[in-house]
């Protein structure tokens, strides 16, 4: 069996982490700042998008992989699957030094738990 819907959102994922990644290599660039976040909360920030991101990411996919190879019903994958990805796409833009309460990371949030909650109802109703 292939893993045709969790290749179409690893895609997603993948692109989604390249941009962050990219947002904080040009600050770090342009303060002249290798290692750490040196004072600066806008690049602690970005750093903190890329983490986070990096922190739920991964278990998210091994999940909906495992749910596809267990022979979850594509409608359940996409759901999950397009929760999840909208979750860390509108996650990052909550993530403020100065604002710790945001709608965005609620938001980006509670779709991200959805999505892992989600998954690991499916996984555990296909035995």
């Amino acid at each position: 069996m292939t893993l045709t819907f969790t290749t179409y959102y690893a895609i997603g994922f993948a692109v989604l982490m390249l941009v962050l990644w990219m947002n904080v290599v040009r600050l770090r660039a342009a303060n002249h700042i290798s290692l750490g976040y040196g004072d600066d909360p806008t690049l602690h920030e970005r750093m903190r998008q890329h983490g986070n991101f990096v922190e739920w990411v991964p278990l998210t996919l091994i999940l909906l992989g495992l749910a596809e190879l267990r022979g979850t019903e594509a409608l359940w994958l996409h759901v999950c699957g397009g929760l999840g990805l909208a979750g860390r796409v509108i996650h990052p833009f909550g993530i403020k030094h100065d604002n710790a309460a945001l709608p965005a990371r609620m938001v980006g949030s509670i779709a991200n738990l959805g999505a892992l909650i989600g998954l690991i109802v499916l996984l555990a109703l296909s035995f």
